[in-house]
């Protein structure tokens, strides 16, 4: 996979060479190249800014310089045999990044980040390159940052972990949260290692139980439990047809129960009377 990123910062984007990252950038799994846009600017100032028409605070990101630097990294790309490109754009007002978006991105071969700053990039840029690629607008949360290059770094890494041979067991983000399947819509349970005994805290017996089938049980029912506790909005959305006749106890005794009328379209709701956290 090849990984264009153009910023204003990319020292921002030094992280890409640690981790699981930086191994996969060694191993020829991850071409990333990181591009500064003021290289494609032609004063002294290098301006990649302007105010906004209309009015209002703050400043808004050219377009030009934009311009120049995709064509130019679109042109090496292709050169090169990059692949079908994608432009990804980090906004908060884009669509939320979840993990179903992180396999698809994975299964692209050449992903292109437009980091934006101030209050954004001129709307133009996104309009004229969606004539041209695929263009996702991703929000990585319900806030605003500086600027999209923490969120650039957020996407890589979901995706890259994702690549065959990037992580050191391939069965590693199976049980993952949101994880596709089983885990679709939960969060993963709490998690446990030696020693058996710390600080006085034990491990649950289960676990030392060596009873593969009780072990998986129980590690759904704490996956459950802590969906519930901490998104109970995923679970409100799951289709019942998803939970088996176990899980469907522990919901029960959770609060949940399926909602007669919501049923067909997947909804549940939550009885609050009688039910302990």
């Amino acid at each position: 996979m090849r990984l264009d990123v153009v910023t204003i910062f990319p020292e921002y984007l030094e992280p890409l060479n640690v981790s699981l990252v930086g191994k996969a950038r060694a191993r020829g799994q991850l071409d990333v190249r990181v591009h500064d846009l003021r290289a494609w600017t032609h004063d002294r100032h290098h301006t990649v800014d302007d105010t906004p028409y209309g009015g209002g605070p703050g400043m808004v990101m050219k377009p030009e310089p934009w311009g120049e630097a995709l064509d130019t990294v679109l042109a090496d790309g292709y050169e090169t045999g990059a692949g079908a490109p994608a432009l990804i754009v980090p906004a908060p007002s884009g669509h939320p990044f979840t993990q179903d978006l992180a396999v698809e991105l994975s299964e692209r071969p050449w992903l292109i980040f437009a980091p934006a700053r101030y209050e954004g990039i001129d709307r133009r840029v996104v309009d004229e390159y969606a004539t041209r690629m695929p263009v996702y607008e991703v929000s990585i949360g319900d806030y605003v940052l500086a600027g999209g290059e923490a969120a650039v770094l957020v996407v890589t890494e979901a995706v890259a972990r994702l690549l065959p041979g990037v992580l050191g067991n391939a069965e590693s983000h199976r049980d993952d949260s949101f994880a596709p399947g089983a885990m679709a819509n939960l969060l993963e349970g709490p998690v446990h290692t030696k020693p058996p005994l710390w600080r006085g805290r034990g491990i649950p017996d289960v676990l030392l139980s060596g009873h593969h089938g009780r072990i998986a049980r129980w590690r759904r029912d704490e996956a459950l439990k802590r969906t519930t506790a901490h998104r109970p909005d995923l679970i409100a959305r799951c289709e019942p047809g998803a939970f088996d006749r176990k899980d469907r106890e522990m919901l029960s005794i959770l609060g949940w129960e399926p909602d007669p009328e919501g049923e067909p379209y997947g909804r549940f709701w939550r009885r609050t009377d009688a039910v302990e956290e």
